[in-house]
């Protein structure tokens, strides 16, 4: 059982955070012409969402957004469990910048079959990554581009991200075990 033992972020450091890297992304691409965000179900493709949207406010332009199911491609999934997925052809993969957009940077192993299942649809132009929070406990050499907030915790709990697309509430929450 997990209770809740803070809660880091509200709706609106939410909003801030995503906002501002809609802003990142705009400008370290020069603008968002060759852009794509690709979420990673199932958080990361409403955060994928909204930082598009954001961008479409600021450029006139909203880039595409794609969603990625790689729970096929994970590699601490067993392969025999593993069903076989397929990826839509993406025509101009080569010169886009693909965003990979998740909610929480961990061990890093989600990455790793995210851009697996970025290279399976074509070579992209650059990977760049997304995410709302980063806890660390890297178990990969992944380091995300853009982060809404750095967020060290013990290996013992748990950061849950709420959206209100899926969880009717939009916050960050620290779970810790119960005694």
């Amino acid at each position: 059982m997990q209770r809740k033992k803070a809660e880091i972020m509200d709706e609106g450091a939410m909003r801030r955070a995503l906002t501002r890297i809609a802003y990142q992304i705009i400008e370290r691409n020069h603008g968002a012409k060759d852009v794509l965000l690709a979420g990673v179900r199932t958080r990361g493709l409403p955060l994928a969402d909204r930082i598009a949207d954001k961008i479409g406010e600021v450029e006139g332009f909203r880039p595409p957004v794609i969603a990625l199911d790689i729970s096929s491609l994970r590699d601490d999934v067993p392969r025999d469990s593993r069903a076989p997925i397929s990826f839509p052809d993406l025509p101009g993969l080569e010169n886009s910048t693909v965003i990979l957009v998740d909610d929480v940077l961990y061990t890093g192993r989600t990455v790793r079959a995210a851009m697996d299942a970025i290279s399976q649809m074509g070579r992209a132009g650059r990977i760049q990554l997304a995410v709302m929070i980063d806890r660390g406990h890297r178990e990969l050499p992944i380091r995300p581009d853009y982060v809404g907030k750095n967020l060290p915790t013990a290996q013992s709990e748990r950061v849950q991200v709420c959206l209100h697309e899926i969880d009717d509430v939009d916050a960050v929450r620290i779970l810790e075990e119960k005694p």
